[in-house]
């Protein structure tokens, strides 16, 4: 690398790319955040997680900016006070988790402060619950008035391809009502439309002051393309399948070979010409 690009502000996506399959986040992942703010490179986070789900993030990464969770549907500062937040209407909502239940997946409804869900042994309860660090409160249905405060949908299933048809028929059913992407294999997040990944590097652009033209973005996923297209440079992790690379600047390893660290090195660092 010639160093002749100008990066101020790395924005990553969490699960797939900046923690493992295990969710551990690495030393060399920390050390490499270290990196970044010794060459004064601002670095932030974005996940479909609850603002609840990356508090453990903070501490480790000497996180100071906002913190972009549910794909861009809330923006909390590091002690996760809220800055701006965005909600699905309700009747959007009571439609959406009509669609997938109709569909035949599990749903689990987020609002600003609570995971909610209909099973506790449904698929992946568990292992999303040792994710975020937080338990989901079991409702028998979910109400209008839970509906009333949703930030975010999932359709749950261990069937790839039922998430991928019900991705395309759920996005065109709902148009620009709402945002539709699947961010693992097996959970398809429905989230307000302003809540994609591009819109997150708008709005950090915006908080920070800093053009997205110098703003870098890494991720693993289909949802992380947006914010592919609207940062100045976009890294794809090793293991993202050949959709997402395509669109990417740069192709790193994977997330179980210390993809993020060496994206950080090889790219955003030599980039910078740092290193």
């Amino acid at each position: 690398m010639s160093g002749n690009r100008a990066i101020r502000l790395l924005l990553a996506d969490v699960d797939g790319t900046l923690v493992t399959t295990e969710k551990v986040l690495t030393e060399a992942a920390k050390h490499a955040v270290r990196d970044l703010d010794d060459a004064g490179i601002t670095f932030a986070i974005t996940s479909g997680r609850p603002p609840r789900g990356m508090a453990m993030l903070v501490a480790p990464l000497a996180i100071r900016t906002p913190i972009a969770a549910f794909n861009g549907g809330i923006f909390v500062k590091p002690d996760l006070s809220v800055i701006e937040a965005h909600l699905l209407p309700p009747k959007v909502a009571a439609h959406t988790l009509q669609f997938l239940m109709d569909r035949g997946t599990d749903v689990w409804v987020y609002t600003e402060d609570e995971w909610l869900i209909r099973d506790s042994r449904a698929p992946h309860v568990e292992r999303e619950t040792n994710t975020v660090k937080f338990g989901p409160k079991v409702v028998r249905s979910f109400t209008a008035d839970h509906l009333s405060h949703c930030a975010k949908i999932v359709g749950v299933s261990d069937n790839p391809k039922l998430i991928t048809d019900t991705e395309r028929a759920l996005a065109h059913d709902l148009g620009r009502d709402a945002s539709v992407a699947h961010s693992q294999p097996y959970y398809l997040d429905i989230t307000p439309s302003e809540a994609n990944k591009g819109s997150v590097v708008k709005t950090l652009s915006r908080l920070l002051g800093i053009p997205a033209a110098e703003i870098a973005t890494i991720g693993n996923m289909p949802n992380d393309i947006p914010m592919f297209n609207e940062s100045g440079y976009s890294i794809a992790m090793g293991q993202a399948s050949d959709d997402v690379k395509i669109k990417a600047d740069a192709v790193t390893d994977s997330n179980e070979n210390e993809g993020f660290a060496k994206a950080v090195s090889r790219y955003v660092l030599a980039q910078t010409g740092v290193q």
